[in-house]
């Protein structure tokens, strides 16, 4: 990411989220892809934000979804090399830090534009402590898993985590799903 747009999303992202951003965009460039998906994000987001690795569940939930993440470049995946992910979302208009999706698929800028989604709720509904106005990485969390046809929802469901599921332990902290 550009340092003047690394600098203007500083105070809108947690930097654990911006540290996942990169990481996805550098993972796309390694992988050969046209462009950052959401099994990217994914990928990225559970290796920089322990937050959202937590939410995924236990330990070995989350090894089985960093398992089929990791072999997305050696055999699982291999169909979606040099594809675009398209998963009929509607794209909503992106404004502002939202905006800069240009090398997204469609279903990443998708997630991403509703991660600044929830996190403005959460600030309208009288969010005190700086953090909370942020968009977060459970925040994407959220929307990748929110989308049953993403890349993201898929690797979920293969490694044994329902996506709504997901959704809902994070929607309500204290619901054990």
């Amino acid at each position: 990411m550009p340092a003047e747009r690394r600098a203007e999303l500083a105070d809108r992202l947690t930097a654990e989220l911006v540290t996942a951003l990169d990481g996805a965009r550098r993972r796309a460039l390694r992988d050969g892809d046209r462009q950052i998906d959401t099994a990217h994000l994914l990928h990225s987001l559970v290796e920089s934000d322990p937050e959202a690795a937590t939410a995924l569940g236990d330990g070995e939930r989350l090894a089985r979804v960093l398992g089929y993440l990791v072999q997305r470049s050696i055999g699982y995946g291999l169909r979606w090399q040099r594809s675009v992910e398209d998963t009929g979302t509607s794209l909503p208009v992106l404004r502002g830090a939202a905006a800069g999706t240009a090398g997204w698929s469609p279903a990443a800028a998708a997630a991403l534009a509703t991660a600044f989604e929830r996190a403005a709720r959460r600030d309208d509904h009288g969010g005190a402590h700086p953090d909370d106005r942020r968009v977060r990485g459970l925040d994407l969390l959220a929307a990748l898993a929110a989308d049953p046809d993403s890349r993201a929802a898929e690797v979920l469901r293969r490694a044994g985590v329902e996506p709504r599921a997901l959704t809902a332990r994070i929607e309500r902290p204290s619901q054990q799903v």
